[in-house]
């Protein structure tokens, strides 16, 4: 599985072409086409005004967006790029899920949700319902305010968390692609306390390493396609867990599998993936399972 071409989700004041520019290291592998997404979101626009929507606030916001892209294209142009722009009027989900199937994109790439906690508990984010719905890989871009270096170079030390789940073995498959970018990536699984078996230290133990065993049956596979891997075994609570286990292999990216649980499930049980999407300071990469 390669990732040729990218779709670029942005309202511009959270994810700006400082972001982009940090993903044109898929280059290496396959990345060749880009294509920009700009939803222009009418409710959104008549909310902020507090006069109703008005069409002469579309053409502007319309323009402001295609100067914005011009500017891009030129410079992915000037690299050998492909470029694709969408400038619609509509609801970003759906617009985005479309734009995503139209294209056959490889990859969403979308900033993280601004929206208040609450209001995100009642009505689920954008970012949640993009993740739930798209049949291909998204990565929320976020800043590391600890590590900015970090936003140079995303793919390079990946920390892939697995539950043998359908999407984190996707994910494997998707990364095996990706060899000529990534430098080394760390596979994780965090053990519940409670799923802990027996009550000696050599029981637990023994579930420690099944748990390890599998994880470097995955490392092997990777290393297979060229790629330094590197298992780690964790136990507590799975988002405290991962956002550990990122700061101290030094991560760049968390990538995890995404379920498909519906959005009443999403809000009131609550997922990993979603956690990581909403609330890790870290880029986060979610893979959903293959679409039956």
């Amino acid at each position: 599985m390669n990732i040729q071409k990218l779709l670029f989700v942005t309202k511009f004041e959270e994810l700006g072409f400082d972001a982009l520019q940090a993903l044109l290291s898929l280059r290496k592998a396959a990345l060749n086409h880009v294509v920009f997404v700009n939803v222009i979101e009418r409710d959104k626009v008549a909310m902020r005004r507090g006069t109703g929507y008005q069409k002469t606030e579309e053409v502007r916001l319309r323009e402001r967006a295609n100067i914005r892209f011009i500017d891009w294209a030129e410079t992915l142009f000037e690299q050998g790029m492909e470029v694709g722009v969408y400038i619609v009027v509509g609801t970003l989900v759906s617009q985005v899920i479309e734009a995503a199937k139209k294209e056959e994109a490889d990859l969403i790439v979308i900033g993280k949700s601004h929206k208040p906690m609450l209001e995100q508990f009642y009505s689920g984010s954008d970012v949640t319902e993009i993740i739930r719905r798209a049949s291909i890989p998204v990565l929320v871009y976020k800043p590391i305010p600890e590590n900015n270096t970090a936003l140079e170079h995303p793919f390079e030390r990946p920390l892939l968390a697995t539950d043998n789940s359908a999407g984190s073995l996707r994910a494997v498959e998707y990364f095996k692609g990706l060899n000529a970018v990534v430098e080394e990536i760390h596979l994780l699984t965090v053990v519940d306390e409670k799923a802990l078996k027996g009550d000696s230290s050599m029981s637990i133990q023994k579930s420690r390493k099944e748990a390890r065993q599998k994880l470097e049956q995955i490392c092997e596979d990777l290393e297979s396609a060229g790629i330094r891997a590197r298992a780690h075994v964790y136990v507590g609570q799975p988002f405290e867990q991962i956002e550990r286990a990122a700061r101290d292999c030094k991560s760049t990216l968390i990538v995890a599998g995404s379920s498909a649980k519906a959005a009443w499930a999403e809000r009131w049980i609550g997922s990993v993936p979603r956690a990581i999407a909403e609330k890790s300071a870290y880029p986060t990469m979610l893979v959903p399972p293959e679409k039956s």
